[in-house]
């Protein structure tokens, strides 16, 4: 096949080899948001329009960059990238700005910079590192599961002690995913699912702080509080109900621009497009998403490399994941965790983060012939 003897590919050849219509629908999910941020702030791209196009464009950038990187250095730094963003986040447990009775930000002059964003994409790439160095056999091996258990572990306790919930389980579920898929037997993640429910009891008395045991009760029954913990879900269901089919129109959400949608331009940014372009529009969004998750599945599965497969799946889960829980969490089905909407919601951290994942999925394809060995090295056809 053509590259796998020719592994240094030339500027040209990459950007030939850039799969452009991945390209194209990342951007025309982002235009969505552009109007939807525009309609949240009645019709001015002030004060979350223009600030986001800038953070997107800024993205876009890393992410053509990373994907013309070969991956072979993604390899090589692994560790390094998740060490330096895991001390991030030990720094933001003693010295992170609070936002919204929350501790996870680190002030950067005209930014704040959030950590647990980029650790999303951080880990998948540690993770993926660790796994391509392993054989079938070792990953049998219970010892050999424990530093890559380590890697969740310890990034997932500092975020859950933020407190961010939402990020701390995305974490969780993308790793499983990965552990998943580089062979680790079935039976080892029964016992540690059956470990966590018993763990559950514990973890509701002595861990959980009271907001967040709040969330889960307002979620099992938002109607004994629908004035205040009850309010948010209570809004986002009338909203979505009341879009019907084909919706209000573009900024005649009721909802939304009578300010009775709460975090309209973030958390519940799919509540005001479904209230204004109906079913008709989130399906239309939904099916964007779904073909960027296939274009994911796809490139991933055409991967030469173990290193390039599990990094391409743990980015592509997480994007999923970053979807199913908003979508599902301003439905009612699962209880409000403060997950972003990708590419619509605004926000800087998970915007660029999201970009750079994005630009690791096209260097995968970029470098889908590439052959490597369990150190890293070029392996000949």
């Amino acid at each position: 096949m053509d590259g796998l003897n020719r592994p240094d590919l030339s500027l040209r050849q990459k950007l030939l080899e850039m799969n452009w219509i991945f390209v194209l629908l990342v951007c025309m999910t982002a235009s969505v948001g552009f109007a939807m941020l525009y309609s949240a702030a009645n019709g001015s791209v002030y004060p979350w329009v223009s600030r986001q196009m800038l953070r997107f464009g800024a993205g876009f950038l890393v992410m053509i960059v990373v994907a013309l990187t070969d991956i072979r250095l993604w390899l090589r730094y692994a560790y390094v990238l998740f060490a330096a963003i895991l001390l991030l986040l030990v720094i933001v447990e003693f010295k992170g700005e609070m936002g919204m009775g929350a501790q996870r930000w680190i002030p950067l002059g005209f930014i704040r910079l959030q950590p647990s964003e980029f650790m999303k994409i951080a880990l998948v790439i540690a993770l993926a590192r660790y796994f391509h160095g392993c054989s079938i056999d070792d990953v049998g091996r219970i010892h050999y599961l424990i530093p890559p258990l380590l890697m969740v572990a310890v990034p997932s306790a500092l975020v859950l002690r933020q407190p961010d919930l939402g990020t701390a389980l995305m974490l969780v579920f993308a790793s499983t995913i990965v552990f998943f898929l580089a062979g680790v037997r079935l039976w080892k993640f029964v016992v540690i699912f059956i470990c966590g429910l018993a763990s559950l009891p514990f973890g509701w008395i002595y861990y959980l702080r009271p907001y967040q045991k709040a969330r889960v009760m307002t979620f099992l029954n938002p109607e004994s509080d629908p004035l205040g913990r009850g309010w948010n879900i209570i809004q986002s269901k009338i909203a979505l109900g009341s879009g019907g089919v084909f919706g209000k129109g573009f900024m005649n959400g009721s909802q939304a621009h009578l300010n009775f949608l709460p975090e309209k331009q973030t958390d519940f940014i799919f509540t005001m497009l479904a209230e204004e372009f109906g079913l008709v529009g989130g399906l239309a969004l939904l099916t964007l998403y779904t073909i960027l998750l296939g274009y994911g599945f796809v490139i991933s599965y055409r991967s030469h490399s173990q290193f390039g497969r599990l990094m391409g799946m743990g980015v592509t889960v997480t994007f999923f994941l970053y979807v199913f829980i908003n979508i599902a969490m301003v439905m009612g089905l699962i209880p409000v965790v403060g997950v972003p909407l990708p590419l619509i919601s605004f926000g800087g951290s998970h915007m660029i983060a999201l970009l750079w994942g994005f630009g690791l999925l096209l260097g995968v394809f970029v470098h889908r012939n590439i052959l490597i060995g369990r150190r890293g090295a070029h392996e000949e056809h």
